[in-house]
C-alpha cells in the first residue's frame, strides 16, 4: 500500500507535464494580444507524431534513432527520484540528487550524438552550442544541490525538500532565495528558454537545441517534445518545492497547491520570456556564471551560520 500514492504521484506527473509548455505559451500569447494555441495543444501534437512515420535520411544510423528514446529513458528515470508536494520521491536514497544531475547529462548526451550522426554542420553547430552551455550550467546546479543539502543536513532529494519547513526560511532565507533564484536561471538555460535561446526561432545563427532536433519526425520527435516537457516539470518542480515550504494539512490540499505554484512558475517563465530578448551567444555564459555565483555564494553564507 505505500508504493501505490509515489506510483500515483508519478503517473500524474506524466499526464499533467504537457499542460507546462501550453501555459507558458497562454501567458506570452496573453503578452502579446493574441488568443494563443489551445492550453492542452502539446497533446494534440503528441497524438499526431505518433500516428506518423519516421522518415530517415541515408546518412544517419542506429545512434540517431536511439537517442530520443535514450534521452526519454533518463528524463523517466530522473522523475523517479524526484519528490512531489513535499512528499518522498518513488525512489530515494543517498545521493540520488548526483544520479539525477548525471541522467540529465545522460539525456543530453543522446541528443547531441544522435544530431552529430546526421553528419550536418547545422546540427552539429547546435551540438557545440549546447555542451558549451552545460559545461556553466551543471557546475551551478550541483552546487545549489550542495548548498541545499548542507541547509537541510539530508543527503537525498526527498529528504531535502521534505526538511524545507517555514521554519526553515525564517532561518534561511537568504540562503534559500539565493537557490531558487539560481535554480530558475538554470531552468531557462537547461529548457532553452529565453533569454539563453528560443524555443521558437528558425534563424540559424541563433538555434542551439532547436537544430539539433530538426530531423527527427513521427514518434521519435514526440519522445523529444514530450521528453522536454517532462524536463520543464522537473526543473519547474524543484522550484515549487524551494518557494513551498513542507507543512501539515490534507494531502489533495497539498496536491493541488504544489501544481498551482508549478503553474506559476510556468507563467513566470512565460512572462520572463515576454519581456526580454534573447541575449548573444557570447553573453549567455555570463547569465549561467551568475547561476554559479548565486549557489556557491549560497554555499558560502550557509558554512559561515
Amino acid at each position: 500500500m505505500e508504493v501505490i500514492k509515489p506510483v500515483s504521484q508519478y503517473l500524474a506527473v506524466l499526464l499533467l507535464s504537457p499542460l507546462l509548455p501550453g501555459v507558458i505559451n497562454r501567458v506570452k500569447a496573453m503578452f502579446a494580444g493574441r488568443r494563443g494555441r489551445p492550453l492542452a495543444q502539446l497533446y494534440f501534437d503528441l497524438y499526431r507524431l505518433f500516428r506518423k512515420t519516421p522518415v530517415y535520411s541515408r546518412t544517419t544510423t542506429w545512434v540517431f534513432k536511439a537517442g530520443p528514446v535514450v534521452g526519454l529513458g533518463a528524463l523517466l528515470a530522473a522523475l523517479a527520484v524526484l519528490p512531489f508536494a513535499g512528499r518522498p520521491a518513488l525512489l530515494a536514497f543517498e545521493g540520488d540528487f548526483i544520479f539525477l544531475i548525471y541522467l540529465l547529462g545522460l539525456a543530453r548526451f543522446a541528443a547531441v550524438l544522435a544530431a552529430l550522426d546526421t553528419g550536418s554542420a547545422f546540427e552539429g553547430m547546435g551540438a557545440s552550442r549546447e555542451m558549451q552551455f552545460a559545461v556553466f550550467a551543471e557546475p551551478a546546479f550541483f552546487l545549489g544541490f550542495a548548498a541545499l543539502a548542507h541547509i537541510t543536513g539530508q543527503g537525498s532529494l526527498s529528504g531535502m525538500f521534505g526538511s524545507l519547513t517555514g521554519d526553515l526560511w525564517r532561518t534561511a532565507a537568504p540562503v534559500l532565495a539565493l537557490l531558487t533564484a539560481s535554480f530558475f536561471i538554470v531552468l531557462l538555460a537547461e529548457n532553452s528558454r529565453v533569454p539563453a535561446d528560443d524555443p521558437d526561432t528558425h534563424l540559424e545563427l541563433t538555434m542551439i537545441h532547436e537544430a539539433m532536433v530538426l530531423d527527427h519526425s513521427g514518434p521519435e520527435l514526440a519522445f523529444i517534445l514530450f521528453g522536454a516537457a517532462l524536463k520543464l516539470w522537473l526543473f519547474g518542480s524543484l522550484i515549487a518545492c524551494m518557494v513551498l515550504p513542507r507543512h501539515g494539512g490534507l494531502g489533495a490540499f497539498n496536491t493541488a497547491l504544489f501544481i498551482l505554484v508549478l503553474f506559476g512558475v510556468a507563467a513566470a517563465v512565460g512572462v520572463t520570456e515576454s519581456i526580454t530578448a534573447r541575449l548573444r551567444l557570447t553573453k549567455v555564459p555570463y547569465m549561467l556564471i551568475t547561476a554559479f555565483t548565486f549557489s556557491a555564494l549560497a554555499l558560502i553564507f550557509q558554512m559561515g551560520r
